[in-house]
């Protein structure tokens, strides 16, 4: 669902929007979709949003204005998604490492990182061709070092939750469980 088709779903039970964050792979997009469900809320999948707004897919947005731009446009587009209804938003891999895009989130919304091992990740990723970033002589040694790179700053999540091969299920219970712990322990009853 994208945030066009919820936009007359009825108010969101969250008090803030939870932000997925982790590598691709993690299960962001799968997760976050369930979990709108699960709170009657919407998902948004920043992706897609901003390729609704560059009016081309992310993978041609790389190849025309390199990923510096696409990280600028990334930036803009979650700060404005923040400042919507509270809703269940998928960010990409990258979008957490940004210093301004984790201020906005701290402000503006509740982090949750989805990790996941370099051999899930791998197995999930290698089941898809269109991550820019992977378009390398030997993707897997490429996820490593992103991996490398990023889990330091996807450790200042609020939350972290493991994404386990297996059922997706599995992990949705997880992060659902850790945000209502969250939730009514932080900030009042969530329904």
């Amino acid at each position: 669902m994208t945030s066009q088709d919820s936009a007359s779903k009825s108010q969101s039970t969250l008090p803030k929007t939870v932000v997925l964050v982790g590598l691709m792979g993690a299960g962001k997009t799968s997760v976050g979709r369930r979990l709108a469900e699960m709170f009657d809320s919407r998902f948004v999948d920043a992706d897609k949003e901003i390729e609704q707004a560059a009016g081309c897919s992310i993978a041609d947005f790389f190849d025309r204005f390199g990923e510096e731009e696409f990280r600028r446009g990334e930036e803009r587009v979650i700060a404005r998604l923040l400042r919507d209804p509270p809703c269940i938003l998928a960010t990409g891999g990258g979008a957490f490492m940004s210093g301004d895009t984790r201020r906005e989130i701290k402000d503006h919304g509740l982090s949750v990182w989805l990790k996941a091992d370099l051999d899930v990740l791998f197995e999930r990723v290698a089941r898809r061709s269109d991550r820019p970033l992977l378009l390398t002589e030997n993707p897997r040694a490429t996820l490593e070092a992103i991996m490398e790179q990023r889990y330091p700053v996807y450790a200042e999540a609020d939350l972290t939750i493991d994404s386990y091969r297996g059922p997706i299920e599995q992990t949705v219970d997880r992060v659902h469980q850790k945000l209502l712990e969250y939730f009514t322990g932080a900030e009042g009853a969530v329904s």
